[in-house]
């Protein structure tokens, strides 16, 4: 059971950071109609900046300072590059946020290097923030925060303990991720700037009969989007890796995410990210391959089967690409996404 629980929480946490990402570029896209290719290039910016700015002045100064300045930087490109080409359509878009992604990536490794960097969260969030105590005869307890050694260990041989600890960088980012989908949905739909920010992609010329600056408006909300991914990048840098690589890791996988959700969805990129993130984390932990489960169920299978590539493939050898069969099944069946209500 506490297998079951920890796996559980180890994927709502990954489908919470890939939400983390998702928002930010669900929030640019269905805002300006523009799918920002560079968009994982800002979530490695904010973990670099976020690791830089923590050897200054500390994690918690850097987990505010570090989506600012790497919002600004996406409101720069926006003002600067983006806007030059807007009105020639989105092919030219997608090129040049493509060609951001190759010189964020080159910029990063001139100025940190190519080898990964040691971000550490603060001490609050080292170790586990809770302990799964599965005993055989009291059953399953919880203990808050490490486990004293004598309550994973049994003086009986025939007593079976088994303690499974759940860290509390993974906690932290569940809990940012959940207040960054209220909050991002509160302004949307519960202020005045939320409607003015949904009215200037529809009815662009109303918006500035009533005397608003819709340029300047794409540009916030692009610096916005940016921010979320810089947000994300300090947390997920710090919990996982600071390397340049980790753009790369998740890029594809967002736009999973944003596809079967649904374009501009903010709800739908947020159950397809808690799906991807949990189908991923239990093919991952239940390493079987079809050879495993016949021979577990009494099957016989001949040795030509045995030997068959496809027969000795495991789940957590399939596990990568389980995303973007996600993707094709969508795209066959339910071409808007889950909560989407235009056509991908």
């Amino acid at each position: 059971m506490e297998f079951f629980i920890i796996s559980m929480l180890n994927g709502l946490s990954y489908g919470l950071l890939l939400f983390m990402l998702s928002s930010g570029l669900t929030l640019i896209f269905s805002m300006m109609g523009v799918l920002n290719f560079a968009h994982a290039s800002f979530y490695m910016l904010g973990a670099y900046v976020g690791y830089t700015v923590s050897q200054w002045v500390g994690f918690w100064p850097a987990l505010i300072i570090a989506p600012l300045v790497v919002g600004a930087m996406g409101a720069g490109f926006e003002r600067v590059c983006l806007r030059r080409v807007h009105k020639f359509g989105h092919v030219p878009e997608l090129l040049i946020t493509f060609g951001l992604s190759y010189v964020v990536l080159e910029l990063v490794q001139l100025v940190w290097g190519r080898i990964a960097l040691e971000f550490r969260p603060p001490e609050m969030l080292q170790g586990p923030a809770f302990t799964l105590i599965n005993h055989t005869v009291n059953g399953l307890s919880i203990q808050w925060g490490v486990a004293p050694a004598e309550m994973c260990s049994a003086a009986d041989a025939a007593i079976r303990v088994v303690c499974s600890p759940f860290p509390a960088t993974r906690g932290f980012m569940m809990l940012v991720a959940m207040v960054m989908l209220v909050g991002v949905w509160l302004l949307l739909t519960r202020t005045r700037i939320g409607l003015v920010i949904q009215s200037a992609l529809t009815h662009p010329e109303a918006v500035e009969s009533l005397g608003h600056n819709v340029p300047r408006i794409f540009m916030l909300v692009f610096g916005a989007g940016a921010a979320l991914a810089g947000l994300a990048g300090v947390i997920g840098g710090s919990t996982f890796l600071t390397e340049p690589a980790m753009a790369a890791t998740v890029g594809s996988v967002i736009f999973v995410v944003v596809v079967v959700g649904g374009m501009g969805s903010l709800s739908g990129a947020f159950l397809a990210s808690v799906l991807i993130g949990v189908i991923q984390t239990f093919a991952i932990a239940f390493d079987y391959s079809v050879a495993t489960v016949a021979q577990q169920m009494g099957l016989h299978l001949g040795e030509a089967s045995l030997n068959n590539t496809f027969v000795k493939l495991t789940l957590s050898q399939v596990a990568p690409i389980l995303p973007y069969l996600f993707l094709v099944l969508i795209l066959i069946f339910r071409p808007k996404g889950l909560l989407g209500t235009r056509e991908g």
